[in-house]
């Protein structure tokens, strides 16, 4: 495992590797392939013209035909302003655009789905809702990337309310969801319910305040959960809240992230290093779960939380600890069972088969091909595996049918059998 004292220097060697893998032999990670062959006259003449009339004429009859004669049922749009890049904030656009093709090749490694990247040169949400808007006919799916709170909240909110295709902002939801599953796993090891239980969420970005509106969802009480920002507990009595983090304040005398600590069952940190300190963590309940997420730096190291308390389950979003909370559990296959069924949005009943699905997956025995990937001899159900391995071939069959079918049992879906 990687020292955590180092978590916070800049690894040259990586970086040098990072560099030479971008732009070597040919820059960028993704590119554009050849369905059909185009190697004759014929072959041409069928891809473009004359005969690329034909399907123009259908689609102008009949929209849907769309997804017969092109590649839109399986071309999701990565779309991103910049304004909130990993751990690396508003950097822009153009800056953002090695992180938007590394979300298309997690989106075709893992489920086959075709994207493009589009980097928004954008100030304003209203602007980039109307450039999203005016692309969307192209695309099955919008996936949106690293939108800085609180504008990803309107973003995402009016395009799903104009658009007929899928809308997800990943960092919201997806986040979320692998979160949601890996918590119900842990506080069922705990001897603990959701909704029992009572909950800190540090960080009131976009992924803990949708963490908390899917916590509540599935099941945890309004009162129990305490969400903290910047100036402390969000409460009932605080006069600076937007209505996304009115959404979720809480009617408590509590004032600090040591208060909401005391006694608490679950902490979940989405926020930045080393917020939380060896007292808070003493102070809360018995065998309690720490999701430490901020990345590179938890928001306390593993090697302290383990000092501190040995009866506590812990998950960190960095890959060299058990437990990392992935999206990419979620967001190619979320998209791939939606996709298959042309689903016209990504629902909360979605959402929710999506967590049932990595929860029970983390039950079941773990495959060889798993267990050799991440070179381990074994792996099962327990305190240092809450949640299943990005490299688990299971999850595309196991979430992707999930979604399609929770998609056709909600309604949203255009056809009721999965693509196999």
């Amino acid at each position: 495992m990687t020292d955590p004292e180092s978590f916070a220097h800049p690894d040259a060697e990586l970086n040098r590797l990072a560099l030479d893998y971008h732009a070597l032999p040919k820059p960028g990670k993704i590119g554009i392939a050849l369905t059909k062959p185009a190697a004759t006259q014929q072959d041409l003449s069928l891809a473009y013209t004359p005969g690329v009339a034909e399907p123009v004429r259908q689609i102008h009859a009949d929209p849907q035909l769309a997804y017969n004669y092109t590649n839109k049922g399986n071309l999701v749009a990565v779309i991103t302003d910049g304004s909130a890049v990993l751990g690396l904030g508003n950097v822009g656009g153009l800056a953002s655009k090695p992180v938007m093709e590394g979300k298309a090749v997690l989106f075709k490694q893992f489920a086959d789905i075709d994207c493009f990247d589009i980097e928004v040169q954008s100030k304003r949400p209203q602007d980039f809702i109307e450039t999203v808007m005016r692309i969307a006919p192209t695309f099955g799916g919008i996936n949106l990337e690293d939108i800085a709170a609180p504008h990803c909240f309107e973003i995402e909110q009016a395009l799903i309310e104009q658009l007929d295709i899928p809308v997800f902002h990943d960092d919201q939801h997806g986040t979320a969801i692998i979160i949601a599953a890996g918590l119900l796993n842990a506080l069922e090891l705990q001897g603990k319910t959701l909704q029992e239980a009572r909950i800190v969420v540090l960080g009131a970005g976009a992924a803990g305040i949708a963490g908390v509106r899917l916590l509540l969802a599935l099941g945890a009480r309004r009162g129990n959960i305490f969400c903290i920002d910047r100036q402390g507990i969000i409460h009932l009595g605080r006069k600076d809240l937007n209505p996304y983090k009115f959404g979720v304040a809480a009617d408590t005398e509590k004032r600090t992230l040591a208060d909401a600590l005391d006694g608490a069952d679950v902490l979940i940190g989405v926020s930045g290093p080393d917020l939380v300190s060896a007292r808070m963590l003493e102070s809360m309940a018995p065998r309690p779960v720490v999701f430490a997420l901020s990345n590179p730096v938890p928001e306390i190291r593993p090697s302290l939380a383990l000092q501190v308390r040995d009866d506590l389950i812990m998950a960190t979003g960095r890959s060299d600890y058990p437990n990392q909370i992935n999206n990419v559990l979620g967001f190619p296959f979320i998209f791939r069972g939606a996709l298959d069924v042309r689903a016209s949005r990504i629902n909360e009943d979605m959402q929710i088969a999506a967590v049932e699905a990595l929860r029970m997956l983390a039950h079941e025995p773990v495959p060889v091909e798993v267990l050799e990937a991440y070179g381990l001899t074994e792996l099962s159900f327990g305190p240092a595996y809450i949640i299943p391995k990005p490299f688990d071939p299971r999850l595309r069959e196991r979430v992707s049918n999930a979604v399609s079918h929770a998609a056709i049992q909600s309604g949203v879906a255009r056809i009721v059998q999965p693509r196999s």
